[in-house]
């Protein structure tokens, strides 16, 4: 019988997470559609809650605020990148996990919605600087997956920080010049083409400071 209301306890705890995860997804989805549609700053937290039929205090309970809403897939992309860096096979150089993993979750993320909101976020001075927010989030989450797989001392993590610090900023930097871009090809190839750039940027800095090293 306690074995029971143990399993009891345990459906009704998955049920209700289920529900919130449920409504969280409906108020999202809502907020993404009415934005695309009549801009962000034309829509008020009371049309999202019309539309994801749900009230002002539930909204609140998932969000502090409308721009939040926005910013929710940036956190699942960072997540889901973790989860692919942990996914690698075990042994393998960190560039190459870097890359693969970054590149996937790259691609995997580049549906019409996520990209229809990047311009969204772009265009709208209110979502631009704290847009900037989630390249630290980004950077964090992949100093700790990495760190998670070479080894967490505080030498080790430093030099995971350091190159998440890189990658992230590479990664921004191939973000402006693909937006710029007036003929776009396909995205994994220029994932790749961003990554092929960097290794060699570093190598060929690496280079120098070894030159001067000989000198010195």
């Amino acid at each position: 019988m306690a074995d029971d209301r143990h399993m009891d306890g345990d459906v009704r705890e998955g049920r209700r997470e289920r529900k919130r995860r449920q409504t969280r997804e409906r108020i999202e989805q809502a907020a993404m559609r009415l934005f695309l549609e009549r801009g962000f700053e034309a829509t008020t937290i009371e049309d999202i809650t019309e539309a994801a039929d749900v009230s002002k205090r539930s909204f609140f309970d998932y969000f502090p605020s409308k721009e939040e809403v926005v910013f929710a897939w940036q956190d699942a992309f960072a997540d889901g990148l973790a989860a692919a860096i942990s996914a690698r096979p075990a042994g393998e150089p960190v560039v190459k996990v870097i890359e693969e993993s970054l590149t996937s979750a790259i691609v995997a993320a580049a549906d019409p919605q996520s990209m229809a909101l990047g311009d969204l976020i772009r265009n709208t001075p209110a979502l631009c600087a704290r847009d900037q927010l989630k390249y630290t989030k980004l950077e964090q989450k992949l100093t700790e997956a990495l760190s998670a797989r070479t080894g967490d001392s505080e030498e080790e993590r430093f030099r995971m920080r350091l190159l998440s610090a890189i990658v992230v900023g590479a990664m921004r930097a191939g973000g402006e010049r693909w937006h710029q871009m007036p003929e776009k090809g396909p995205l994994e190839a220029f994932a790749r083409e961003i990554f092929r750039d960097l290794w060699k940027v570093l190598a060929s800095f690496g280079k120098e400071i070894n030159s001067e090293s000989v000198k010195g």
